[in-house]
C-alpha cells in the first residue's frame, strides 16, 4: 500500500473537503480503481493537502 497526495496544498479544510468530495465522486472515469481511502491532512505551516490510499 502507498500514499498517494494530490499536487496542490490548500488554505482552508473547506477547500480540501471540496476536493475530497470532487475525488469521490469521480467514479471510474478519473480512476480505473477507486482508492481504498481518500483524507485531508494538514502540515506543520497549516495548510491542507488531499491523500489517498491505494491498495
Amino acid at each position: 500500500m502507498a500514499w498517494v497526495y494530490y499536487g496542490k496544498l490548500v488554505e482552508t479544510k473547506f477547500q480540501a473537503d471540496c476536493l475530497v468530495a470532487r475525488l469521490e465522486d469521480a467514479e471510474g472515469w478519473l480512476f480505473r480503481r477507486m482508492p481504498q481511502y481518500i483524507g485531508v491532512f494538514q502540515t506543520r505551516s497549516g495548510r491542507y493537502g488531499v491523500k489517498m490510499l491505494w491498495s
